[in-house]
Parts: structure tokens; sequence; C-alpha cells
């Protein structure tokens, strides 16, 4: 399925709510725009109030965070969201929890866990997979797992119906796109940069000619995060790709609005949902 397009007919119950989206983004002729926060920040109450609230916002699709005490792919500003709701109590079970919620109240915008191996083995990890699916999760993308480890965790998750998104970079080169691709499902995740989250802004002609690339090879929807976080930017990649992700400048909102004690205030919510609303928009302006 290239870019969200599906089969006409094609049964729902043969698709993934991951792909039911980009197919309805197809027909509506835009790029998804894909929003990030950590599940927990900067408590659970008011991640529940942002998680509830990002559809309405423009978020097409979730990627919840799982908080890590050691976020090696991420910048200051996500690691930091990590460690604010690690301090406020969220563990694995809370953030199935807050899935679990959402979906009572959502049964139709897809959400992808993302982040690292280690919370997920100590669950452990079939268990983790069992209630993932049962709260709702739709997919999984954990950095630190290359294909090689695909035993592991990626074959047992598709086995149960999650799609498992893998990362391909500005590194990731003819010889290896083949096992980046192998058992992706849902879409592939581009990174924009070499680096951290949110340490560079991309290069757009960059980014357009990788995927210009990396099409010839897949029939997956793109989408690319890492550094996006104006309007502008959005829209120049969501010009050649089939989606943008952005997390670091919800999770800088987040920050931003926390009282000098780092407490939450009347402004937490709104203003991550404003920033979400101004950059979905601009995937939504002609």
């Amino acid at each position: 399925m290239r870019g969200g397009a599906t089969d006409e007919g094609l049964d729902d119950q043969m698709t993934s709510r991951i792909e039911r989206r980009f197919a309805a983004l197809a027909k509506e002729q835009r790029k998804a725009f894909v929003a990030f926060v950590t599940a927990g920040d900067p408590d659970y109450a008011t991640s529940e109030k942002i998680l509830h609230g990002l559809p309405a916002a423009g978020a097409d699709i979730i990627e919840l965070g799982m908080p890590f005490s050691d976020p090696m792919a991420d910048g200051p500003a996500v690691q930091a969201s990590s460690l604010r709701a690690l301090k406020s109590g969220q563990t694995m079970r809370k953030t199935l929890e807050l899935v679990r919620g959402f979906r009572k109240r959502d049964p139709d915008t897809p959400i992808v866990l993302m982040g690292y191996y280690n919370p997920i083995y100590v669950y452990p990890r079939e268990t983790f997979l069992d209630d993932a699916k049962a709260a709702g999760v739709d997919g999984l993308i954990i950095v630190d797992l290359p294909p090689e480890a695909d035993e592991e965790l990626c074959l047992p998750a598709v086995e149960r119906g999650l799609n498992f998104i893998r990362l391909a970079t500005p590194t990731t080169d003819a010889k290896r796109l083949p096992a980046v691709l192998a058992n992706t499902s849902g879409f592939l995740y581009y990174v924009s940069i070499t680096g951290t989250t949110g340490s560079a802004a991309p290069d757009v002609a960059d980014v357009s000619a990788h995927i210009r690339r990396i099409r010839k090879s897949t029939r997956l929807p793109i989408v690319v995060g890492f550094g996006v976080s104006t309007p502008a930017q959005a829209r120049a990649i969501g010009a050649v790709a089939d989606g943008v992700a952005v997390g670091s400048a919800l999770v800088n909102a987040i920050r931003d609005s926390l009282g000098p004690n780092g407490e939450v205030t009347g402004k937490t919510t709104s203003k991550v949902l404003d920033v979400v609303k101004s950059l979905s928009g601009a995937l939504r302006t002609p």
C-alpha cells in the first residue's frame, strides 16, 4: 500500500487502524500529522487531558512515548519529558491504562507506542504485547532493536496484529534498506537528521532526495520526523512525505507552560493543543 492507498473494497477487518487512517487521508488528499507526547508528562491527569484533546486539535496519529530513564536517541526536550513523567510516578502499566481510557472514547485514531526495549523486556515482553493489544495500541516504534533482533519483539508483535514501525535515517544506504523494510508495517518513519530529536532543522531538499530513493523499494507511507518545529517546516516536509511527526515542539510547550517549581498550570493542556493546531493546520492549507 503506497502512500496509504488501499485496494477498493478491502475489508476493514483485514487492515490496521494505521492503514485505514492513511487510506482516508489519501482520499482527502492531505498528509498525516503525527503528534508525539510522553505518557505521564507532566503528570497522569494532565497527560490524559492532552491525549484526549489531540485528535480534535489535528493529530491524525498519536505517538505515545514510553518513559525511560536512558532515552539515548532523544534530545534534551524529550529526555526531560521522560524524566518529568517518571518523577510523577508514570509506569508502563499506567501508560497502557492511558491508551485503554483513550480507546473507550476514540475508536479510530491510531496510537503508536514509541521508546526503548528495556521497559518492555522487564514487563515482561509477552505479557506486554498481550496487554498492549488489549488496551488498543496499534503499533510500536522501538528505536534500539535492529532488524537482526526481529525475533525478540517485532515478529511476536506482528503475530498479534500490531504494526512494527521501523526507522530509516540519512545513513540507511541501499545495502541496509532491505533489512529495515523487511518486517516493517503501518508506515516507515524517516529520521530527517543525523543526531537526536530536536537537535537541528531538516534540510528539505536532502529529505526529498532520500524519500525518492526509499519509495523505489516500498509502498509503505513515509512519515518524516526529528527537527520539525514550525508550520513552514511542516508544510515543506508534507510536500514530499506522506506525514510529518512532531515531538520536541510539543514537549517544549508542556515545559514552557509549567510553573516555577515545575507545577502544572491552567495553560498546560491548551498550550500543547494550540501548537498541534498550528502545525497540523499547515498540512491542511493549500
